[in-house]
């Protein structure tokens, strides 16, 4: 019996597919992450705005990274739970990294060096000796990537694991520890430029356990040629006859690239223009008069 192969469309809510979404190949793009990041052993932070691709490019830099390295992927969304005390933070951190480790072929050495007890008096402490032992042992260099770390990067428990990571880093630097090869945070704000209060009164500082990170240079906006790659394809799957160059440098022209804004209007002219009077028909949607109709559809929304 054949598989009905599901109508691939452009996404605008959540992680994008290759399989199931029309995307514009960001190859190249993490590329330049591995090259000019990871490879150099660097901690940095991914901050752009919401809906930016930030997700889907950690996605995609995950399925890229985990052929070479051991990679452990976690996130603090709905994680408040894990910052009453230091104890919890770390019981919580240790927990996501289990549940991330159990998604990797690792070795049962390995997970038993994880699974070791955390001391309660000294919980910092137990866990940089864990990160070492771990980091130590595995085959593989290790790489922590966190997602969602703006939300809770003004918290000062929070800040107390920066400022492990921080340690270990240093200390790797000069050759008297051993930790991840690299660490990927990712979120809205770039969290060494948030201002924090430690208690109500105090006067706010910035978040100092987070300047060793690099500053992250690399463009996630989308060019009007990456934008043709991914017309390409569609109209190898639809022939609507359009002069994809053009409708590509419209969509660049009116969005700047803003990945959410690209892939909203090419889901309006793939899917809402056609419930309009102005666009008779399919090929219609891809001219000039459907982009803006798209536009006009998108600016009312």
């Amino acid at each position: 019996v054949e598989t009905v192969m599901k109508r691939k469309k452009f996404n605008v809510t959540g992680i994008c597919i290759p399989k199931l979404h029309y995307m514009v190949d960001i190859t190249d793009k993490i590329d330049e992450i591995v090259r000019d990041y990871i490879e150099c052993n660097e901690y940095f932070t991914i901050n752009r705005a919401r809906q930016y691709g930030k997700s889907t490019t950690l996605e995609l830099l995950y399925g890229r990274l985990k052929k070479d390295y051991l990679v452990l992927d976690i996130s603090f969304e709905a994680a408040e739970d894990c910052f009453t005390s230091i104890y919890t933070l770390v019981q919580g951190v240790v927990n996501k990294i289990f549940r991330a480790l159990s998604e990797n072929d690792v070795s049962d050495a390995l997970m038993e060096i994880w699974n070791q007890p955390i001391a309660a008096e000294l919980p910092l402490d137990s866990l940089s000796a864990k990160i070492s032992d771990f980091c130590k042992a595995s085959e593989k260099e290790v790489i922590l990537m966190v997602d969602e770390v703006d939300k809770v990067a003004d918290n000062q428990i929070f800040l107390s694991f920066l400022g492990l990571l921080r340690e270990k880093y240093l200390k790797r630097s000069v050759g008297r520890d051993h930790t991840f090869k690299s660490v990927v945070l990712t979120g809205v704000h770039d969290i060494k430029n948030l201002k924090m209060k430690i208690h109500p009164g105090q006067m706010e500082c910035y978040n100092s356990p987070w300047n060793i990170a690099a500053d992250f240079q690399v463009d996630m906006s989308f060019s009007a040629m990456e934008i043709a790659g991914m017309l390409e394809e569609y109209e190898a799957d639809h022939h609507t006859g359009m002069d994809i160059k053009k409708i590509s440098s419209l969509i660049y022209t009116y969005t700047s690239g803003y990945p959410y804004l690209v892939s909203s209007l090419c889901k309006n002219m793939d899917e809402e223009v056609l419930k309009t009077e102005a666009v008779p028909d399919k090929n219609s949607a891809w001219t000039k008069n459907g982009f803006l109709t798209a536009l006009k559809l998108l600016l009312n929304d």
